[in-house]
């Protein structure tokens, strides 16, 4: 497997993350919170990963409560 292009913490469960990402049509924060829910523990500390997704969905919140 190819690190660059296809890391085992992108891989793991069958579908790649930016697979699921793209066919579910999610933007950068969703699509960057889900990449960092789904390598959680795998490459770096576990919390450290789930405060990253968190910070993202934070942001597509804040975003959104801006449109309103």
């Amino acid at each position: 497997m190819n690190d660059v292009n296809n890391p085992a913490h992108y891989t793991d469960g069958g579908i790649e993350t930016i697979d699921f990402i793209e066919a579910k049509g999610l933007d950068f924060h969703l699509g960057n919170a889900v990449k960092y829910i789904s390598r959680a523990g795998k490459k770096e500390d576990k919390l450290k990963d789930l405060l990253k997704a968190q910070w993202y969905i934070n942001r597509a919140i804040n975003n959104e409560n801006a449109k309103s």
